[in-house]
């Protein structure tokens, strides 16, 4: 939520981080282009928020640690409070069944570092044997079973 844009009677409710951790990098904003194009980068340079691309890079490295796609229950959100790197993560059941969560924090220039080991430690928390229950539960499964 942006109060630069002027827009707070629209919203209902702001949920503050210990309510509900978002997607990872959601809300963020990415441009690509390609390595040689130094025009194009230059551009898009003067468009990057530092500390937004540190936290993105923090929530992306989770994600990978964790093999993670837009259909697996993963959230993570880093923020910068006080010249330190902290990141809270989670995945979960797609049914909601069960759940892990972490909590890291370091300093910003190991914001990938931090992401990375975060997601190893919810993985081997986790064990093997959730990931593959979470692969094996389609979308249609866990409807139904809400829908019961």
């Amino acid at each position: 939520f942006n109060p630069a844009m002027d827009m707070d009677k629209c919203a209902t409710s702001v949920l503050d981080w210990e309510e509900m951790l978002p997607a990872v990098a959601q809300g963020a904003i990415g441009i690509q282009c390609r390595s040689d194009d130094e025009r194009s980068l230059k551009y898009i340079q003067a468009l990057n928020h530092e500390e937004t691309k540190v936290c993105v890079d923090c929530e992306r490295a989770f994600l990978e640690a964790l093999d993670g796609n837009c259909k697996t229950p993963i959230a993570g959100q880093a923020r910068i409070i006080d010249g330190k790197l902290k990141f809270r993560g989670l995945i979960a059941m797609p049914d909601g069944s069960q759940k892990f969560e972490i909590e890291s924090e370091g300093e910003i220039a190991d914001a990938k570092k931090i992401g990375r080991e975060a997601g190893e430690n919810v993985k081997a928390q986790a064990g093997d044997k959730f990931f593959e229950m979470m692969v094996e539960m389609s979308p249609q499964q866990v409807l139904g079973q809400i829908t019961k």
